[in-house]
């Protein structure tokens, strides 16, 4: 079955995951990256390095986000999301986002450039130490799709495919 994600099931794909993906455009070049993030409920929140996302949007604010939950190829869910880039200057702002990035639940096994310890990745009250850019995009419309395999009544065949074949 395919359809439509409710506003329940939109806010669980997005607050349940940490990857999602950041779409930009500069002078007619479209740009999509995968980012780390945290969500309160209003915005999504990130830490970057300077590069080209950044410039793109400083100059073109208005981005869209994609975060979806993939069971298998008949059982998934994605979340589109759109909203305005906005870089976090003032301290108070970039102590809630930390707050944010830092409450998030991330997955048990992860690689070595995340450290699973108080400071992990970022040591709140020392933010002149973190470098990079903080910032959030204030979401401003989202919409969703899912798909789940109807089992009831129906004969599963599987088949296995072989590239070349």
């Amino acid at each position: 079955m395919f359809g439509i994600l409710s506003g329940e099931r939109i806010e669980k794909v997005i607050s349940e995951n940490v990857i999602g993906r950041i779409a930009c455009c500069d002078n007619g070049k479209s740009y999509i990256v995968p980012i780390s993030y945290g969500y309160d409920g209003k915005s999504i929140y990130a830490h970057s390095r300077e590069g080209w996302k950044i410039s793109i949007m400083r100059q073109y604010p208005n981005v869209c986000f994609q975060v979806d939950t993939m069971k298998d190829m008949a059982d998934w869910e994605s979340v589109i999301m759109w909203g305005k880039f906005e870089e976090l200057t003032q301290e108070k702002d970039k102590q809630e986002a930390l707050k944010v990035l830092m409450n998030r639940r991330l997955p048990l096994i992860s690689s070595e450039t995340v450290k699973l310890s108080p400071e992990w990745p970022f040591n709140i009250g020392n933010e002149a130490k973190i470098g990079g850019i903080l910032f959030k995009i204030v979401i401003t419309q989202k919409t969703g799709r899912y798909e789940e395999l109807e089992l009831e009544g129906k004969e599963i065949k599987l088949h296995s495919h072989k590239p070349g074949s």
